[in-house]
């Protein structure tokens, strides 16, 4: 019997950030599916990319689902709506309690430690002593190797797609540009819902050169008629590609969910970013995207060469970094060889072969 639902954590107490300052509690939005076992070893969680939400099955489609590789009939899956963001977890828009209004501009800056560090707790409330297999992509992704690094000993398996282990220059680039985007909105110096919206369509717009490559325009956005010299495929799919994302999400929440990312970096008061992979203990698989250029192989390449009891795999995508949320069936292959290959390894580990 298939169990889904959304739920609730509510945390009542200070919440100090990394940063400094504090959250008076928080709210997180969260998502399960199907039903534990008594030894949890069928717990499947999932970290969100920047503007996911927890209802993974909506935007996970063909690697989470009925008949997919995680399954409600086989796995209990739970992922939760980050702090920051707009799906029911506290952020921007929340009330702040020490004014009775939201928070607008004065939401305070958080960081991938600080969103682990709540995910955690929800982790707690839920009982959860072990997670089977934790999953994210892109900004899930450098949750999942924060959370595998604070606590090597919870997570029998990490994957991580198409992310760092710590953020780089050129990511931090393409997000204050995108910052920029919205700073440069008039009314994003207001306090109101809307506050920055053509600046948030605006910001999407770069962010999609980052989430596609050259080739994914060339075969999707090519123009077939040679007279033409205005009204372009490429144009008019920039403006939809804002649109649609300024009808489901917020300028405030993109603009603190992107610092967030620019924080990231494993190494921060851990020695060396290689220092803290070596941390990690999980049975580990690392997927890099030959066309990413957002997230490159080469820092896929990095985080497979620093950690221990590694696979790593390289898939071909003409959607650069969104291929990680498209291609589920190179992903399905790529984790299900994974799986075996570890029951291999711990068969032989056993036999004592």
């Amino acid at each position: 019997m298939r169990c889904m639902q959304t739920r609730y954590f509510h945390y009542d107490q200070e919440f100090e950030l990394e940063k400094g300052g504090t959250l008076k509690g928080f709210t997180l939005a969260y998502y399960t599916a199907g039903t534990l076992n008594a030894d949890q070893s069928n717990s499947v969680w999932v970290c969100h990319a920047l503007t996911g939400n927890a209802e993974v099955e909506d935007w996970w489609t063909g690697l989470f689902g009925e008949g997919c590789l995680f399954n409600a009939e086989e796995h209990f899956v739970i992922c939760a709506n980050v702090l920051g963001s707009c799906y029911g977890s506290t952020g921007p828009l929340s009330m702040n309690p020490e004014t009775g209004t939201p928070y607008y501009h004065d939401f305070p800056d958080i960081t991938i430690r600080d969103i682990v560090r709540s995910l955690d707790l929800l982790r707690q409330h839920l009982q959860l002593v072990r997670i089977n297999t934790l999953i994210g992509g892109s900004l899930g992704g450098q949750q999942a190797l924060e959370w595998a690094v604070q606590q090597p000993e919870l997570m029998e398996n990490l994957i991580v797609i198409g992310t760092n282990a710590r953020h780089s220059p050129w990511g931090v680039a393409f997000n204050e540009t995108q910052r920029l985007a919205i700073a440069a909105d008039p009314s994003w110096k207001e306090s109101k819902e809307d506050a920055g919206a053509d600046g948030l369509v605006a910001a999407r717009a770069i962010a999609m050169l980052s989430y596609r490559n050259y080739e994914t325009y060339q075969k999707t956005q090519y123009e077939e008629d040679i007279e033409k010299s205005d009204d372009f495929r490429a144009s008019s799919y920039q403006v939809y590609q804002g649109k649609k994302l300024l009808n489901r999400f917020n300028a405030y929440s993109y603009w603190t969910l992107s610092k967030a990312m620019d924080s990231h970096n494993l190494g921060r008061g851990r020695g060396s970013v290689e220092e803290a992979l070596k941390k990690v203990k999980a049975y580990t698989m690392v997927i890099g995207i030959v066309t990413d250029v957002l997230f490159p192989i080469i820092e896929q390449r990095f985080i497979a060469r620093h950690t221990d009891n590694v696979t790593y795999e390289e898939i071909n995508s003409m959607y650069g970094h969104d291929g990680f949320l498209i291609e589920t069936e190179k992903l399905t292959k790529g984790i299900q060889a994974f799986f075996k290959q570890k029951n291999r390894k711990k068969l032989i580990h056993d036999e004592g072969y």
